[in-house]
C-alpha cells in the first residue's frame, strides 16, 4: 500500500493546528469534513466551542477551506489560514 494513503479512522485522531495563530481545534474525530459530489474535500467544520456545556446558545462553527490544509502529518493536521478568511456559522 502506498504510504502516502491515510484513512480517515487513522485521521480522526489527529489535532488540528492553525499555524498561523497557533490555535488548537481539538481532534478530528470532535469537527468535520464536507466531501463535494466527486470526492473533493472541500472544508473543514471546526466545532469552536470551547466547552462542551453551552446551555444557552447555539455551538458556534468555523469553516477553514480545504486549500488552507498545509499538510497531514503523523499526528496532526496543519492549518495555515488568518482570522479573516473564516467564515462563522451558528447552529
Amino acid at each position: 500500500m502506498d504510504d502516502k494513503i491515510k484513512f480517515y479512522s487513522e485521521m480522526e485522531n489527529y489535532e488540528i493546528i492553525n499555524i498561523n495563530n497557533g490555535e488548537k481545534y481539538n481532534y478530528l474525530s470532535n469537527n468535520d469534513i464536507i466531501i463535494d459530489e466527486n470526492g473533493m474535500l472541500k472544508l473543514l467544520i471546526i466545532d469552536n466551542n470551547k466547552s462542551r456545556f453551552n446551555f444557552f446558545g447555539g455551538n458556534e462553527f468555523l469553516e477553514i477551506p480545504w486549500e488552507y490544509v498545509n499538510k497531514i502529518g503523523a499526528r496532526t493536521i496543519i492549518v495555515d489560514v488568518d482570522e479573516s478568511e473564516l467564515k462563522r456559522t451558528n447552529k
